[in-house]
């Protein structure tokens, strides 16, 4: 039981384990210049590398307390970040990656900016980033796309790393949604806001795991889930096959008075099936992915399944903790 509010630092890993010597060490020195006593809390997502036995061989020597929380597979980061803010014991949090190429001063100052209350959330922005160029083109254009269609008010480099009050985790820990955006309801639970900009470093080690594949499927979760777009488009695009139908329909009406068409209906009934079979299977394929979204929450199924947790005391606790 800790005596003083704890800051407790959330860090998702998978694939991390080249890194963790480095990320320790990093949260030590974060350790030492935040007011309040630091908690670790790593969450395991089912990595297929040795981070959680390189986890167990490193934090009984880490000169700040910590949780090893590692779940029975690989449910995704922003599940992995949910089981961290679950199990930190903390007043406030700051939620960061295990690849370094945040700056772990950023968490300092999402510490500082809570402790003084001058926000419930702090999300770090991207001033600039020293990733390759076509990361950098497709990040943005992903950012893009995700302001446009799912939420204008997300910062253009958009938002990875974040700090929060334990009232604002509370209220994100009580929506039960599935195939979501934690950075949407980030922004869609309101409160105080404050953005911190920071210059994101070059990866050190290992490869990312944010694969083209996984960034489609989280626009897709984020505008399904945010967004009534896609029923609007298909609505707009209906009303525009009605009227080109219309426009088809006089046409051919007119041609066929002339005399024009030898063989009555063959292109307008060519042309009208082909439209109207492509509009359906759109529709179906949208409606489908509301339906699955809706059957996916009816489950009820946890968001996550922790295997087994641990926790550390850390070597120098003083009278920071009893």
């Amino acid at each position: 039981m800790f005596a003083t509010p704890v800051f407790s630092v959330v860090i998702p890993v998978y694939r991390n384990e080249e890194s963790l010597p480095e990320l320790v060490e990093a949260l030590a020195s974060v350790a030492g210049r935040v007011s309040s006593p630091l908690e670790a809390v790593f969450v395991v997502d089912g990595s297929p590398d040795q981070s959680l036995r390189v986890l167990h061989a490193l934090l009984p020597r880490a000169p700040f307390p910590s949780q090893v929380v590692a779940l029975s597979r690989n449910f995704g980061s922003f599940a992995a970040i949910r089981a961290g803010l679950a199990a930190g014991k903390g007043e406030a949090f700051g939620v960061v990656a295990a690849d370094l190429q945040e700056p772990p001063e950023l968490l300092v100052t999402f510490h500082d900016a809570l402790a003084r209350g001058e926000a419930d959330v702090v999300v770090g922005t991207r001033a600039g980033r020293s990733d390759p160029l076509f990361s950098r083109v497709f990040s943005g254009a992903f950012w893009g796309l995700y302001r446009r269609l799912v939420l204008p008010d997300i910062p253009p480099g958009g938002v990875d790393v974040f700090g929060c009050t334990r009232a604002f985790r509370d209220q994100l820990l009580a929506i039960e949604e599935r195939n979501t955006s934690l950075v949407g309801l980030l922004f869609w639970l309101g409160f105080r806001r404050l953005e911190v900009p920071y210059e994101r470093r070059e990866r050190r080690h290992g490869s990312s795991a944010w694969s083209f594949r996984k960034r489609i499927r989280y626009l897709l979760d984020a505008t399904f889930a945010f967004s009534d777009l896609p029923i609007r488009l298909v609505s707009l695009i209906g009303l525009a096959g009605i009227a080109a139908s219309l426009v088809l329909g006089a046409i051919v009406l007119w041609a066929k008075l002339q005399g024009d068409i030898p063989i009555p209906g063959y292109a307008a009934t060519v042309l009208t099936v082909m439209f109207f079979g492509g509009l359906n299977s759109l529709a179906l394929g949208l409606v489908g992915e509301y339906v699955w979204r809706v059957f996916e929450n009816t489950k009820a199924r946890p968001n996550y399944v922790v295997a087994v947790s641990r926790e550390f005391p850390g070597e120098r606790r003083g009278s920071e903790s009893a």
